[in-house]
């Protein structure tokens, strides 16, 4: 044992000092674009902006911290906006890089489950950064790692640990994504399959698991310089210190002059923004208004852990919930009779310091084969409903929490209005806070970000509870 103990202890040591040597030599702009609010569940002191025109993106290269996110929400986009979008950033990128002289990287932050536009982002980002003469890219990482949800990749196979069991992610509910589906397991067949072949299994390169432990850089270095045209590189990874490793021989080659994409879920950004980790926040960590008022959660993912995390929440009683019967959104005057109804009962109950849960009904719309274009349409509006909700709180809210990445980044840019927010830490594992900022509508406020695929059953309520809880 204590032979085991002194083994990891001489790892720890002779990783930090490679670490320290290595990190103080990068002083690249990171720039991380987010496809939801969930991707900052992992770092704290950074701040998050929410659109990309060229003076934002103008600021962030002049923001002092090196590391800085980009709310995109993405995920909710359909191809050719998304197509769009990325245009539009990588294009103002590449001009503001010229304009201050700075070197930078670009972070396409997804899914930690494997959902999302890939490969059209990191393809889009790579073809504009190009025609606009900011570097030529070598090759893409691919890291979805996530520690605090339970996302490991073992062998090339990433694994959604569910209830302790080691579960295959195409073997998952969020393989069967209705616009995101996959059925590969096996990262290397994962690729081939989204990139339709162009990048075969047999093409992508991989740093293993045994290369990481063993602190073999030479090797992961040869591996990096080998990427060329676009290349794949997906990295193994169950603990932060498996991608400090990475990262080491990541910077040295970078330092080198090769350029790289990555398409990576959080653990990765806090590792090579080189964020400390940090307490899990309090009430009094995040609560600054003085207030009677109640709180504010919306739900609005659809995922079966969300569900099961409602029903728990369900068990407070001093918690006021309210269906929202979404899919009236069929009938327009019944529609906004439920919205009206649903806004006049927040109110209520916020005012008198009740806090107060809507959450949409667990049946999804579904209009029958061929329709997707109208159900898209519906859930807009359905969307547009649950924002307004908060946007027309009154009083202001104690705390808004929000329950899913597409319901987390309409709340947070239309519901509450921020355009740059700072990210306070976490206040359970993988959920972050927001502080908001005094252009928003509710400023100072905590806004709590709650990814619909994360958490413990009873995560939602202790959440809940910590903010309502008397100190």
């Amino acid at each position: 044992m204590k032979e085991r103990i002194d083994k990891l202890t001489a790892y720890d040591a002779q990783l930090e000092t490679l670490w320290d040597t290595e990190r103080s030599t990068f002083t690249q702009k990171i720039i991380v674009l987010d496809d939801d609010p969930t991707g900052v569940q992992t770092v704290h002191g950074i701040p998050v902006y929410t659109d990309w025109s060229a003076e934002t993106i103008q600021e962030m290269f002049e923001e002092p911290r090196q590391l800085v996110f980009l709310l995109t929400n993405s995920r909710a986009f359909s191809v050719e906006e998304t197509t769009k979008v990325h245009t539009q950033i990588a294009e103002r990128i590449a001009m503001a890089a010229k304009k201050t002289g700075k070197e930078f990287l670009v972070i396409s932050r997804g899914d930690s489950t494997l959902r999302g536009h890939y490969p059209l982002e990191t393809e889009v980002i790579k073809n504009t950064l190009e025609k606009n003469n900011a570097y030529k890219v070598d090759g893409e990482i691919i890291i979805p790692f996530f520690k605090e949800g339970g996302r490991e990749t073992i062998d090339d196979v990433h694994y959604v640990i569910q209830n302790g069991k080691y579960v295959p992610a195409g073997e998952t509910e969020f393989a069967k994504d209705r616009m995101f589906g996959f059925t590969k397991s096996n990262l290397k067949e994962y690729i081939a399959e989204k990139t339709q072949n162009a990048h075969p299994a047999s093409s992508v390169l991989s740093v293993s698991l045994e290369e990481l432990r063993a602190v073999n850089i030479e090797v992961i270095e040869k591996k990096l310089h080998q990427l060329e045209n676009f290349q794949k590189l997906i990295v193994n990874a169950v603990t932060e210190e498996d991608l400090k490793v990475f990262t080491i021989a990541l910077i040295r080659v970078m330092n080198q002059g090769k350029h790289f994409l990555f398409r990576t879920a959080a653990s990765f950004t806090k590792v090579i923004g080189n964020i400390s980790s940090k307490p899990y926040l309090t009430k009094n960590d995040v609560m600054h208004n003085e207030t009677n008022a109640g709180g504010l959660i919306v739900v609005g993912s659809h995922v079966q852990k969300t569900t099961d995390q409602l029903n728990e929440l369900k068990k407070l009683q001093t918690v006021e919930f309210i269906e929202f019967h979404c899919n009236l959104v069929i009938d327009a005057k019944k529609f906004a009779e439920e919205v009206e109804r649903i806004q006049q009962k927040i109110n209520e109950k916020v005012s008198e310091g009740t806090t107060v849960c809507v959450f949409t009904s667990r049946t999804r719309l579904d209009l029958g084969e061929g329709r997707q274009e109208e159900e898209l349409a519906l859930s807009v509006k359905i969307s547009s409903a649950v924002t307004q909700f908060v946007a027309n709180c009154q009083p202001q809210p104690a705390f808004v929490v929000a329950k899913g990445g597409i319901t987390s980044s309409d709340v947070g840019t239309i519901g509450l209005a921020v355009k740059k927010a700072e990210v306070a830490g976490q206040i359970a594992p993988g959920i972050p806070v927001w502080q908001t900022g005094e252009e928003s509508r509710f400023p100072g406020i905590p806004y709590i970000i709650f990814p619909g695929n994360v958490g413990e059953v009873e995560t939602l309520r202790d959440v809940v509870e910590k903010l309502s809880h008397k100190e």
